[in-house]
């Protein structure tokens, strides 16, 4: 178990936020944890094992970092803000100086890093876990899973709202486009709530944790055009499908051939479908064509 002096506490966060002259701001999306506790909860959450070399997006001053440390084997931090990025090793090598050497720090956008930058081939990371930047949290998710393919488990802090839209199911009030294009990789359940409390500054909204777990076998159908006709599908979600996807398929009568030819009705909703009946949607249209 993780001792409470090998971990940023409260005082020692604004220190090191004082240090570096930091102002944390929305824009990076920094609200920084420095509750112990909490900190354990997340590592215990995300089901890791001491081979796993996880990936951690936005490590800030480093709270999560260190108790990932001490759980797996390897830790590739990517953070966007050069200071932060400059500053972790030091923090590390002060709490945990034994484990250092388990860290890389990669100073990049996780928006638009790629596989290749994020190491050794022969060392991919096996899981993602992060308190992720509010305001690109989806993004930032469906982006990592589709170019980090050995990720087979995902816990990240995300809005509370956003944990409800890409957990919630077919039928749901809050299910939509992140909800389909989650499943599309694997299992996503909302694995529990975040105090606010537990952050520097507090933020404005409640946090909540969400889990993935990775398909067994990838899929092997076209995921940009299952993707084209989920965004179609939702960018209209009050219109039947048969209207939503007009543009997509051409005409509104031609998107009736697809959804028939998927076995579809074109009167219902995408709200309805899960990603199963994507899939086929836009199997279909090459089939119709």
């Amino acid at each position: 178990m993780t001792s409470p002096n090998r971990l940023l506490g409260a005082a020692e966060i604004r220190r090191l936020a004082a240090e570096l002259d930091l102002r944390p701001t929305k824009t990076l999306g920094q609200n920084f944890v420095h509750d112990a506790n909490s900190v354990r909860r997340i590592v215990a959450a995300a089901d890791l094992g001491p081979d796993d070399h996880v990936l951690e997006v936005g490590p800030g001053l480093g709270s999560l970092t260190l108790a990932l440390l001490e759980t797996v084997a390897r830790v590739t931090a990517i953070e966007i803000d050069p200071r932060l990025a400059a500053r972790l090793p030091t923090t590390v090598a002060a709490h945990l100086p034994e484990l250092a050497d388990r860290l890389t720090v990669l100073t990049a956008d996780a928006l638009t890093v790629t596989g290749a930058e994020l190491g050794d081939p022969a060392d991919p990371p096996t899981a993602l876990v992060a308190n992720l930047p509010y305001n690109v949290s989806v993004p930032v998710l469906l982006h990592l899973l589709a170019v980090v393919p050995t990720l087979s488990r995902v816990l990240v802090m995300v809005q509370s709202e956003v944990a409800d839209r890409l957990a919630a199911g077919p039928g749901s009030r809050t299910y939509g486009s992140p909800s389909v294009k989650a499943r599309w990789y694997g299992q996503v359940r909302r694995a529990g709530s975040v105090g606010r409390a537990i952050f520097w500054p507090v933020p404005g909204v409640d946090s909540a944790l969400v889990a993935l777990r990775r398909r067994d076998e990838p899929r092997q159908a076209d995921r940009a055009t299952t993707f084209a006709v989920i965004d179609a599908a939702f960018g209209q979600r009050r219109k039947t499908l048969r209207s939503a996807l007009a543009g997509w398929a051409g005409s509104p009568v031609a998107a009736e051939a697809v959804l028939r030819a998927a076995g579809v009705d074109p009167g219902a909703r995408g709200e309805t479908l899960d990603v199963d009946d994507f899939i086929a949607i836009a199997a279909a249209r090459g089939a119709v064509a």
